[in-house]
């Protein structure tokens, strides 16, 4: 087959073309005018879908180049942990020689520490101003892109660095990958999101034990990355025999009643306390109730009542209709549900209702409406405000 079809599929950045003409005989290493395995062209141009194509077609990431690198050298060079991945490759331990992921620890490393705007002038001797540019690496996580005398680099290297060191069963200590999550005090960035799901995959209790413990960190990042650590271990007990659930559930209510100080940190903590199970999240609840800060109000409702188990008692009902009348919008937004839930806890559940769908703020009215319309409430006056609402929208929400 004339590989000039696979070289300016690539160029177009078009996987599935890439993937057919694999797969009805394209060689998978064909080079360009310059003498490049077309995955250098993926490479260069950030093009994960693109390597990926290559590298499970079968093209070499460890391809030996003129000029001593070769196609994954390049990709952990340019700073993307999207296209690094995908052409490491699986099971990279068993493939590399020790020598070679030693290589490429070091290279990442080295740009890590070094910084990427200054690794950049390093490697162009130019002085002049960076262009940085933010962008998405993958559908969920975000980089900058620095460019400088016609070269570019990404600064994702603490995340390659952190995926190179768990597919090469390197085990970092806890307090190293945590300093990389937060360095950036960037919650989407990349180098924090890989930092976070490393340490969700390593359940022994010496990782437990010291990923907690920066809780007590005067550093509130630190404090909300322990947070989002604590998170995953709820969201995913099942994959794990050593899952934390109810040792994750004791320290978040420990931590919600052990005077958190930050009421950002705090809201969090409450956050992933309402997804939980214990017995003291109404007690938690009834606590923070009347905190200054609306994003902990906010939080306060789903661990009052979350719609199941017996109807909410006294100080909880008159504590969740407060919150529905709350000055923030946000607060009585987040009480939508837990209020439509209760409905048959008394006629104020109704009016609050009622109030919450005609609500000035459009966010807290989407909720209640939509609440309404997936609820077992149909007395009237909730079913009026539901019509009236679907006719002013011309449609319900």
């Amino acid at each position: 087959m004339d590989d000039t079809r696979l070289v300016a599929a690539v160029r177009r950045g078009d996987p599935e073309a890439v993937t057919a003409l694999l797969e009805a005989g394209a060689d998978p290493d064909a080079v360009t005018d310059d003498g490049l395995p077309v995955l250098c062209l993926a490479v260069a141009a950030y093009d994960a879908a693109v390597a990926e194509a290559l590298v499970e077609g079968g093209a070499d990431p460890d391809r030996e180049l003129p000029d001593g690198t070769t196609p994954l050298i390049r990709a952990v060079d340019g700073g993307s942990p999207a296209v690094a991945g995908v052409v490491l490759g699986r099971e990279p331990r068993l493939r590399l020689p020790e020598a070679e992921r030693g290589r490429l620890l070091a290279l990442a490393r080295h740009w890590y520490e070094r910084g990427a705007e200054d690794g950049l002038r390093d490697r162009t001797g130019e002085p002049g101003p960076v262009r940085r540019a933010r962008v998405r690496d993958d559908e969920y996580h975000s980089v900058s892109e620095l460019a400088l005398g016609g070269l570019a680099v990404r600064d994702g290297h603490g995340a390659i660095l952190t995926e190179l060191e768990w597919a090469f069963r390197v085990l970092t200590p806890v307090d190293e990958l945590v300093t990389r999550a937060v360095a950036r005090h960037d919650p989407e960035h990349v180098d924090r999101s890989s930092a976070l799901w490393t340490l969700d995959k390593r359940r022994s209790r010496e990782t437990w034990s010291a990923v907690t413990a920066h809780r007590h960190s005067p550093d509130p990042e630190r404090r909300l990355f322990v947070v989002d650590v604590l998170r995953l271990h709820l969201l995913f007990t099942s994959n794990w025999r050593n899952s934390y659930e109810r040792e994750t559930t004791e320290l978040l209510v420990a931590w919600a009643t052990g005077g958190e100080d930050d009421p950002r940190v705090l809201a969090e903590v409450l956050r992933v306390l309402g997804e939980a199970e214990h017995r003291d999240l109404e007690a938690v609840g009834l606590r923070y109730a009347g905190h200054p800060d609306p994003r902990v109000r906010a939080r306060v409702p789903v661990l009052l009542f979350d719609g199941e188990g017996p109807a909410p008692g006294e100080a909880t009902r008159a504590t969740l209709l407060a919150l529905a009348g709350d000055e923030g919008h946000e607060v009585r937004a987040g009480a939508v549900r837990a209020v439509a839930a209760a409905h048959a806890a008394g006629p104020g559940f109704t009016d609050a209702v009622v109030t919450l769908v005609r609500d000035p703020a459009a966010e807290v009215r989407a909720r209640a409406a939509e609440a309404v319309a997936n609820g077992e409430d149909r007395t009237g006056e909730i079913a009026d405000a539901l019509a009236t609402r679907c006719i002013k929208l011309r449609g319900c929400v």
